[in-house]
């Protein structure tokens, strides 16, 4: 089943496209999106689609800021019933808790998962596409977007220690470090924030407990996670908890708050199961990774859970008949 997204998504794409002396409209037919759908915020489109716009457009403007610059169009929560349920949240952890409870609502291809160890909390963000489609733009877009409202629901007590994306960065980084005021991680084993756990839980002034109860009683009832989406939602969990050793049947169950059974037979019902699932989310992970030549081959063993990394080649090798070394030899532009 394709994956979708509602066009308020791609909001700001219009503008920045023109910005940048560009024809919005030929660049969305080109990748065969309908114009229309864009206009309309509750509309869906591709995530495949969207992801190479996103791309094309960056390489088109010479422009490999254009994701963040969409973002930078951004400076508060958008309408309707789920924004208006974040926004009133009493903490930034409770925002994004609620981003990760209401997920099936707020964005099909987006995964998110805020680990807490200790004094630090880390959030992962992961957009999830077909396998091959590039996503760099799109990481950036998501990422980009999280610190704008971050930032507005929390001001000057908005202050994380890293921003960090697993994709190379631009030889130009000035844009990136105005942006987000912090230091910038590039080629890291994950997209997202280190922030201070004791920022996350800063009072949201904005908190409306009673205006987030009626929202919730309003939109609970839409936020059913059925048989074909379970599937989608779990190959998320993955992308998000394979890199840190975490992407078993258990914890991914408990992070989309199903029984591992309730789980399973949902991935049954789908035509698949959690172990295939494991496998083609290693496989693009693998592509992803190897594709970066900032990522030795032994890190990127580690990344796809393999203590050795004579294991991880035996593996790489039975499932792209070459070496992971021949295979970069090959791939490279």
């Amino acid at each position: 089943m394709q994956t979708m997204l509602r066009s308020s998504s791609m909001g700001g794409y219009f503008d920045v496209a023109r910005r940048l002396g560009l024809n919005p409209f030929e660049l969305v037919e080109q990748v065969g999106i309908d114009a229309t759908a864009l206009t309309n915020p509750e509309d869906r489109i591709p995530v495949a689609a969207a992801c190479q716009l996103l791309e094309l457009t960056a390489e088109k403007a010479s422009c490999p800021t254009f994701g963040l610059q969409m973002a930078e169009t951004r400076s508060q929560f958008g309408t309707g019933l789920i924004n208006v349920l974040l926004t009133h949240k009493r903490t930034l952890r409770e925002v994004l808790l609620a981003a990760v409870e209401y997920r099936h609502l707020l964005n099909e291809a987006l995964g998110v998962y805020v680990e807490t160890a200790g004094e630090t909390v880390t959030i992962r963000e992961e957009i999830v596409a077909e396998p091959g489609t590039p996503t760099n733009q799109a990481i950036e877009l998501a990422v980009g977007v999280l610190a704008r409202h971050s930032s507005a629901l929390l001001g000057a007590h908005w202050k994380p220690r890293a921003v960090h994306f697993s994709h190379r960065g631009p030889e130009d980084r000035s844009f990136h470090r105005r942006f987000f005021g912090c230091p910038l991680v590039f080629d890291s084993d994950f997209n997202g924030f280190v922030c201070a756990s004791a920022d996350l839980d800063y009072p949201n002034p904005s908190a409306d407990p009673e205006l987030v109860r009626y929202a919730e009683s309003l939109v609970d009832p839409l936020n059913i996670t059925g048989v074909d989406s379970t599937a989608l939602e779990v190959r998320k969990a993955i992308y998000l908890l394979l890199p840190i050793e975490r992407a078993t049947v258990e914890v991914v169950a408990r992070h989309l708050r199903l029984s591992v059974r309730t789980m399973q037979r949902h991935l049954e019902s789908a035509g698949c199961s959690f172990s295939d699932l494991v496998e083609e989310v290693r496989r693009d992970l693998a592509v992803r990774y190897m594709s970066n030549p900032g990522y030795p081959v032994g890190r990127v063993a580690a990344l796809l859970g393999y203590m050795q990394q004579g294991s991880f080649t035996v593996w790489f090798t039975s499932r792209f008949g070459m070496t992971p070394r021949a295979w970069r030899t090959s791939h490279q532009k």
